[in-house]
């Protein structure tokens, strides 16, 4: 049977461009449902300048009040050398490191070139991996940009071939405005075997135009070891203009488990968990407007 594990970026992606912050207790029941679900792999936290994103503040007390469990690897996403070195006193299990493929968005983003982005991400991948830190780098606006429209895979392709010889845990492609079709998936799939060969590869897609599940299905069937959703949809990126939610974990484990995909998610629990955080943020849960009927979750 084939299998992909989910990575449940609810906690951090989900939240981060929502008006409501939610408090620290809050996000600590997120996430806890999150793996009474079974997802097993959690993007918790953002170790970035709670100025700037405000709702990821508290990264320190939330990863201090979660379970710890041998079998739960929970993921803080990071920027720069600061943010890693929090991440280390925090004792996350994982770090993500994010390089923007567009000179503009990368600048509004991070405040830096890619070049830039390239050469901090290498030494966070460097110092990471000797901390003990799993660790991924992602490939941001691989799929569009909402400043300055399309990307060159080609340039996807040489941003990731810097990283070939430092060998990070997993790459991860992410569509994080919600512009792209399988055909992409494929050209990039096939790009990232090629410059950064051997290294697995993580997915990330929003759903802003209704082809990130095509998409999700799509990077499984070219080999995709991993793939990013959000409890209820919700998600966004705070920089880019009208991106919209993530895949809804619940409804990408429905298609998965219809498919005969093995990830061990329980979706029900998913579904419960959206209704809670949609209460909690004061707002209908996108995933679920409209849905009526259907086959009763596992």
């Amino acid at each position: 049977m084939t299998s992909v594990q989910l990575v449940e970026v609810g906690p951090r992606d989900g939240l981060q461009n929502e008006k409501t912050a939610l408090s620290v207790d809050q996000k600590i029941e997120l996430i806890a449902r999150s793996v009474a679900a079974g997802a097993r792999r959690i993007e918790a936290v953002s170790f970035v300048n709670p100025r700037r994103v405000p709702q990821m503040a508290g990264a320190e007390e939330v990863m201090a009040g979660i379970e710890r469990r041998d079998d739960v690897s929970y993921i803080g996403l990071v920027l720069n050398r600061r943010g890693l070195d929090r991440a280390i006193d925090a004792r996350v299990d994982e770090v993500n490191v994010v390089v923007v493929a567009s000179e503009e968005f990368s600048r509004r983003n991070q405040n830096c070139s890619v070049a830039e982005a390239v050469s901090t991400a290498r030494d966070v991948i460097r110092d990471a991996g000797s901390a003990g830190l799993a660790t991924t780098v992602t490939i941001a606006a691989a799929f569009g940009c909402p400043f300055s429209g399309e990307v060159d895979p080609g340039y996807v392709g040489e941003i990731l071939a810097q990283f070939s010889d430092d060998r990070p845990s997993e790459i991860a492609l992410a569509d994080t405005i919600g512009v792209g079709v399988p055909a992409q998936v494929r050209v990039l799939a096939d790009i990232a075997s090629t410059r950064a060969p051997g290294i697995p590869q993580r997915w990330h897609f929003h759903n802003t135009r209704n082809t990130g599940y095509a998409n999700a299905l799509t990077a499984l069937e070219t080999g995709a070891r991993a793939l990013d959703a959000s409890i209820g949809g919700f998600g966004g990126c705070p920089f880019a203009p009208a991106a919209t939610g993530n895949i809804a974990s619940e409804d990408l484990i429905y298609a998965l488990d219809r498919s005969g995909v093995e990830t061990v998610v329980r979706q029900q629990v998913l579904v419960d968990a959206a209704a809670w955080l949609g209460n909690a943020l004061g707002k209908q849960v996108p995933a679920l407007l409209g849905r009526a009927g259907g086959f009763p979750g596992g």
